[in-house]
């Protein structure tokens, strides 16, 4: 009776270490659709641009604007840039902490002494996901600076014609 116990035991341990990676994978996974959002939302904002470009070629009027908008068009490029390497940061950390959970599964089903490759491979998805995070927060400050230059321009706008 103790055996099957201590078997339990062991396999519930098992079970409960696996737990920690699957939450990181649903974390990471949502992370991923709003990263994939916001990178869409980013090339919808740069095509309404070029439209408004493309229209405002002969207006000598909205010369302002098209500075604007070619500003907007950079700071653009640099965020979907940004966000290209965060959505790979995002899937590399996937990977990773599927990796820590299947580690943790044949560690335990072979008797294994190497715990600490399925560690490791979770300090990499943890370090994965911090950097992307950090690029996110560098990237959300870059569609701060565009809203700002924008509402600027747009009071500039209103004040001009009272």
């Amino acid at each position: 009776m103790k055996s099957s116990i201590a078997n339990l035991d062991s396999v519930l341990g098992v079970l409960s270490a696996m737990i920690t990676p699957a939450v990181l994978i649903l974390a990471c996974g949502s992370l991923i659709l709003t990263t994939s959002t916001r990178l869409t939302r980013v090339i919808d904002r740069v095509r309404e641009m070029l439209m408004d470009l493309e229209q405002s070629v002969n207006d000598a009027a909205s010369h302002d604007k098209r500075q604007l908008y070619l500003r907007q068009l950079d700071r653009s490029a640099q965020r979907a840039r940004m966000l290209q390497k965060v959505l790979a940061r995002f899937y590399a950390a996937l990977a990773m902490f599927v990796t820590t959970s299947v580690a943790i599964g044949i560690v335990a089903l072979l008797g294994l002494t190497f715990a600490w490759v399925a560690l490791v491979f979770g300090f990499i998805g943890s370090g994965l996901m911090f950097s992307a995070s950090i690029l996110l927060i560098w990237e959300s400050r870059l569609a701060l600076a565009g809203t700002y230059e924008e509402m600027d321009f747009t009071r500039k706008v209103a004040e001009r014609h009272r």
